[in-house]
């Protein structure tokens, strides 16, 4: 593990993002409120979102990339991003289970499960009732 002032090192964290997005976990707390450096990790790993601020786990930008790169990123997305339609639609083209984490609003919107269901049947499941029927 890397000492605390090289945890702060702007420089060297973002060379350790670029190589794998999960060392943000080891960033100083104000590196990984850092969206440069937020964005650098989960452009990487997607999930690297998990360890972001509260705050960019709700920038919209930074979620995209990070479902883009991990749709599964979307359970570590602000609650108000997993009603967002294009950032569910993108969690689910790159993994359909994704669609779990999706609003019911969401799960009841045909063009998504639509997307879902293409890439896994099994998301069926997780679709709005009237859609089953």
């Amino acid at each position: 593990y890397a000492a605390a002032e090289l945890r702060a090192d702007r420089e060297v964290v973002l060379e350790a993002v670029r190589q794998d997005g999960l060392a943000l976990q080891y960033a100083a707390a104000e590196l990984r409120a850092d969206r440069e450096v937020v964005l650098e990790a989960v452009r990487k790993n997607g999930l690297a979102l998990k360890r972001a601020t509260p705050e960019l786990r709700a920038d919209r930008a930074v979620v995209l990339e990070a479902v883009r790169q991990n749709g599964q990123a979307l359970v570590d997305a602000a609650a108000e991003l997993h009603a967002d339609r294009e950032v569910v639609l993108e969690a689910v083209r790159q993994d359909p289970r994704a669609f779990e984490h999706a609003t019911a609003e969401l799960r009841a919107d045909r063009e998504v499960v639509l997307e879902a269901v293409r890439r896994k049947a099994h998301a069926l499941v997780h679709a709005a009732a009237e859609l089953r029927a």
